[in-house]
């Protein structure tokens, strides 16, 4: 799973019951022996057994709101 997690772009972790969730970057999970630990954007974690997630991949990029 670590192998998974490089690069600087946002990923999306699926679980086995379909729930998705969203890192803006690889540094924002943590990988424990027991626990897969993500946080998103606002700061919330979410800690799942790493034994659910079933997919890591790639996720979009937020564009930039354009000042007007």
């Amino acid at each position: 799973m670590r192998k998974q997690l490089v690069g600087n772009a946002p990923l999306i972790l699926r679980t086995s019951d379909g729930t998705e969730f969203r890192a803006p970057h690889p540094e924002f999970v943590l990988v424990g022996r027991h626990n897969l630990v993500i946080e998103d954007e606002q700061g919330l974690l979410d800690i799942i057994d790493p034994l659910h997630v079933v997919s890591i991949r790639p996720g979009a990029r937020r564009r930039a709101k354009a000042s007007v």
